[in-house]
């Protein structure tokens, strides 16, 4: 019965099959919701969009302090025949030594997971029940029901606990925010004015006091120190998203008193920060530099805050987690290339020691007590799962997906390449499924966005990477870590810049050459997508680079840049960290560097999906990719927007109907031989 509800739901979402021959026209002409679902029906050997959607995911995961269990939160998808519903989170608490997980709270979505100091209690934020604002709730750690512990006048963001566990810092949005007035029955939104504060607040849980530090300034994060004196809280000048990239700053807080007493003198994007065990330091992840794309570079800085000391300035990595083992000793989580390094360094930057290397699961974060550590890691054959570590390698705790286990996994590699101006770079690839010697595939190119990410060696299947259910299919998939990319230290995540759609898209291109010259890929059908910033590079590959793609799946991609500027929430993030140059400065440059501007040599069938609430990326960066194609060409081009989704889809129906367009527009333009396309 299951099998006959899925088919049918694909039967409503999918694009039928097209003759060899096709024309834009033709395309038009079609139903865009039938569909010949055969070829997505339940396969017992390999993935299909169905099984990706039924994917569970750990997110979070902390050790408790015995080191005997690690509590963590798991992502549950809805049922996309029945709730096009975003996934849920749950808690979950695992037993270290006999590897025995049990769910604890499945009500709700679980977020902030903790463990109360001295307490032998989880906490966690949710909105149970008739609940008008998210709130703080506790369960024992032996079990049992999940009971309200605090709730504030509005929904709680993020919170700490004091190191006895008796008080709370946290922030929440400002609860004497005022309502707009008016005496008619509609009230228009004046963009970007009367924007809505998070204050810090310092609560007492037994005397129920609550205490609003005192800082006008957007918070975003709190952090005790080990001996509950002070806070560490990251704050901005005001809530919108640019200042939050931009524009924070760690500003040092008397506990007692709530008063702001120091900052910490650097200007760059933050990311995790940690007090060491006698309060005398902090460390903190964060951007070298105002122009460094990603908080990726480990800084150590006096507890009372001043100018801080950069620990490994030419470390070619990228910083992820970070905790104290010691007073004198940082232990960091970082992506070195595609792979995880967890490793040691004293205070003084001196005697960086690695502890696991190499292959392996990608972690992707840390949490410890005593010799137990915890990670949130992935790997080839498996998406995010908990792992331990008691001795000399990572050992999985946490199975989810017990099912993968009987599906056929095509082989992935690293592979290594020379761009045309020779410098060295690396992509991952998964191989066809049951690949025969001497035959050459079609290829999907998976770009990532960003361009300030990369991809991993670990898991690279989901709704909209198509990765193994491409290679059951018959596809090559190749991830190019392009110039840009991140992990490989501060240089490269730089060189990039102030060259949009330049050196950084031929990165691309170069990568395919080299596998269409190991004789893998066929070069006449050759496909690309993306999303955001791969979504330019899909649009750029389609219309610049046409000759060389034979088909495009566009994700809440980029068309144009010079209305992206006038229509982002982040301008000065794109100027400081990607173009370095106003766009004011040089109109034409950066019209020539758009996809608009080459859609009239279009010949590559681009599929085009954006979300309608898209706050990033807005969708009239999509709809002018669409109405330049097909008013200028005869290419095939078809525009799907989804109502209520933004920087990409959260709820399960609209990731499958996004699985199945994708792998469907692939299998028509591309299992051809591309001739009748415009392919190389």
């Amino acid at each position: 019965m299951m099998k006959r509800t899925v088919i049918g739901l694909v039967a409503l979402l999918c694009l039928s099959v097209l003759a060899p021959t096709v024309s834009a026209q033709m395309v038009s002409e079609l139903p865009a919701r039938t569909v010949e679902a055969e070829a997505f029906e339940d396969n017992e050997d390999a993935l299909t969009p169905k099984d990706i959607a039924r994917i569970k995911q750990v997110g979070s995961a902390v050790v408790t302090p015995d080191g005997d269990h690690v509590a963590y939160t798991l992502s549950v998808p809805a049922n996309p025949t029945e709730s096009n519903e975003p996934a849920s989170s749950q808690l979950w608490v695992v037993n270290v030594e006999s590897g025995q997980a049990t769910p604890y709270a499945t009500r709700g979505n679980v977020r902030g997971l903790a463990v109360r100091p001295e307490h032998n209690t989880l906490t966690f934020i949710d909105q149970l029940g008739d609940a008008e604002t998210a709130r703080i709730y506790e369960v024992p750690l032996s079990g049992g029901e999940a009971t309200e512990l605090f709730a504030f006048d509005t929904s709680i963001s993020s919170y700490d606990w004091s190191p006895d566990g008796s008080q709370l810092a946290f922030y929440a949005a400002d609860p004497e925010a005022e309502e707009p007035e008016s005496d008619l029955p509609y009230q228009p939104e004046i963009y970007e004015e009367g924007l809505t504060y998070s204050y810090g607040y310092i609560a007492d849980v037994s005397a129920g006091t609550t205490t609003r530090i005192d800082s006008d300034r957007n918070v975003s994060g709190v952090t005790w120190s080990p001996d509950g004196s002070t806070l560490a809280i990251l704050t901005a000048p005001t809530p919108r998203v640019d200042d939050f990239y931009m524009k924070r700053q760690i500003d040092i807080v008397e506990a007692s008193s709530g008063d702001v007493t120091s900052t910490v003198d650097h200007d760059g994007k933050f990311g995790p920060l940690a007090f060491s065990p006698n309060g005398a330091h902090l460390a903190f992840v964060a951007g070298a530099d105002i122009h460094d794309p990603i908080d990726g570079r480990l800084f150590v800085v006096s507890a009372d805050g001043g100018s801080p000391t950069a620990l490994m300035p030419d470390f070619e990595g990228k910083m992820e987690d970070i905790r104290w083992r010691d007073n004198e000793t940082i232990e960091f989580l970082a992506s070195e290339g595609v792979h995880s390094t967890l490793a040691t360094i004293g205070r003084d930057g001196s005697e960086m020691e690695r502890v696991l290397s190499g292959d392996g699961p990608v972690l992707h974060s840390l949490d410890a007590a005593g010799d137990t550590h915890a990670f949130v890691a992935d790997a080839r054959t498996h998406p995010r799962e908990v792992y331990i570590l008691n001795g000399t390698s990572p050992e999985r705790l946490t199975d989810h997906n017990p099912w993968l286990a009987d599906e056929k996994m095509a082989t992935q590699e690293v592979v290594s390449y020379t761009a045309r101006d020779g410098m060295e770079l690396q992509g991952l690839l998964i191989h066809p499924l049951d690949r025969e010697e001497g035959s050459t595939y079609p290829l999907i190119t998976v770009v990532h966005g960003g361009p300030e990410a990369h991809y991993d060696d670990g898991w690279l299947t989901s709704y909209s990477t198509a990765g193994q259910m491409a290679a059951a299919r018959g596809y090559a998939v190749f991830y190019p870590n392009y110039r840009g990319s991140t992990g490989r230290g501060e240089a490269f995540a730089k060189s990039s810049q102030g060259d949009l759609a330049g050196s950084e898209f031929d990165d691309v291109v170069d990568g395919v050459d080299a596998l269409i010259d190991r004789g893998l890929v066929d070069p006449d059908r050759v496909g690309v997508t993306g999303g955001s910033y791969g979504g330019y590079a899909t649009a750029w590959m389609s219309t610049r680079y046409t000759d060389r793609f034979a088909a495009g799946v566009m994700f809440v991609g980029i068309s144009n840049n010079i209305s992206k500027w006038g229509e982002s929430d982040i301008p000065e993030e794109l100027f400081l960290v990607h173009s370095r140059e106003r766009i004011w400065e040089d109109y034409m440059g950066y019209l020539e560097r758009s996809p608009i501007y080459h859609a009239g040599e279009a010949r590559t069938p681009l599929l085009i999906l954006h979300g309608k609430e898209d706050p990033r990326v807005h969708p009239s960066q999509s709809l002018e990719m669409y109405r330049h194609i097909k008013t200028r060409t005869d290419t095939p081009v078809r525009l799907v927007l989804y109502p209520g989704e933004g920087h990409g889809n959260r709820a399960a129906t609209a990731r499958l109907d996004y699985n199945i367009r994708m792998l469907r527009w692939f299998d028509r333009f591309l299992q051809t031989d591309g001739s009748a396309i415009g392919a190389r």
